[in-house]
């Protein structure tokens, strides 16, 4: 399963906000990495280095490698509508992102091993692909077997109010959840500009 493995603060710091969600060690040195990271004098970003910071920190953000990303944004060109748009739309309706908007899982990371080690249903079959791409109506689920895992039933008792999000719905009794829109970008809380992203892979 290809994924990021390296350490989380450090990006963060080189993004200059806490991508993956509060993270105390960020919050104690919020300047770049490095040795001389709070003394170095910050040159002026070119328009092309602004453009790849966006794409690189919605590509950690999600838990997306390049080639995925890539593919991602050549599929939301191919539909109608912005394009900017309909790629943080298909990046939310991934499965890994919607078990932890649900609050199923603590971390994104977290809820892609969830899927990766069957413990997440989607429509009432067992599901291992962390990038499945849901539809509206699609309904996701704990496996009955696997609702009694400390780690997920500490994430839902403790989950944030998943009214945050107007694209999902979830039953903590039933521990399942429903896909059901692809929310606006408005409804979107990343600090991303997607514009940044599209012009970037329009050169």
């Amino acid at each position: 399963m290809a994924r990021y493995t390296g350490p989380k603060t450090k990006k963060s710091r080189a993004f200059g906000q806490s991508i993956y969600g509060f993270d105390k060690n960020y919050e104690k040195r919020k300047y770049g990495p490095g040795e001389h990271g709070n003394k170095r004098r910050r040159r002026q970003k070119s328009d092309y280095a602004m453009q790849l910071m966006e794409k690189q920190k919605a590509k950690y953000t999600y838990g997306v490698l390049e080639r995925q990303f890539r593919n991602l944004f050549k599929k939301a060109s191919s539909k109608g509508g912005v394009t900017g748009e309909v790629l943080f739309q298909l990046l939310e309706s991934r499965l890994d992102n919607t078990v932890f908007r649900l609050g199923l899982a603590p971390t994104r990371r977290a809820a892609r091993q969830f899927v990766s080690h069957k413990h997440i249903m989607v429509n009432g079959v067992v599901t291992n692909v962390p990038s499945c791409l849901l539809r509206p109506g699609d309904i996701v689920s704990v496996r009955n077997k696997s609702q009694a895992m400390e780690a997920i039933r500490d994430s839902v008792s403790g989950k944030s109010d998943v009214r945050k999000f107007p694209w999902l719905e979830f039953s903590a009794d039933k521990m399942e959840g429903r896909f059901l829109e692809f929310p606006s970008r408005e409804q979107i809380p990343e600090n991303i500009n997607e514009q940044l992203i599209v012009e970037l892979y329009s050169k």
